[in-house]
């Protein structure tokens, strides 16, 4: 069942300026993916609505939805330096290996690979795709030995 709005004249497909305190609250509590993402969208574009999205999430009865929608508008806010390093640094923690592990399969040396992680350093594209290849690769068994075959 798509979203309503009660108690305001405008309905989530007016644009989110319009909706108001009341709509993004009835958006938080009652919406779905399209509505958050609406929401999102409009907020990181528009910083004169944040203050009555802060003033909603404080309002909603949905934590999990209000976590969820700060994690989405923190990720729009990354610069693509900060999210290439949350990715590498993601794709070493899913390969369960030491930095020196790492940096071994990979063919560097353990301080380079931790100056790689620790941000001072920014490695080439084709690292952070190389360890979330590894990352793949090792978490694929994990997955397999939870598999039951009926």
């Amino acid at each position: 069942m798509p979203l309503r709005f009660r108690n305001v004249d405008v309905t989530p497909d007016d644009p989110v300026e319009s909706w108001g305190f009341e709509g993004m609250l009835a958006a938080m509590d009652r919406g779905y993916a399209v509505d958050w993402r609406k929401l999102i969208e409009a907020v990181f574009d528009d910083p004169v609505l944040r203050a009555i999205y802060d003033d909603a999430r404080d309002a909603a009865e949905s934590e999990a939805t209000v976590i969820l929608l700060d994690a989405a508008l923190a990720a729009r806010s990354r610069s693509t330096e900060q999210e290439a390093r949350e990715r590498l640094r993601a794709a070493f923690r899913a390969t369960g290996l030491t930095h020196a592990q790492l940096a071994g399969r990979l063919g560097t040396s353990r301080p380079r690979m931790t100056s790689y992680l620790s941000g001072s350093v920014t490695p080439a594209m084709d690292v952070l795709v190389a360890i979330e290849a590894i990352a793949r690769e090792r978490r694929a068994p994990l997955l397999a030995a939870h598999l039951e075959l009926v």
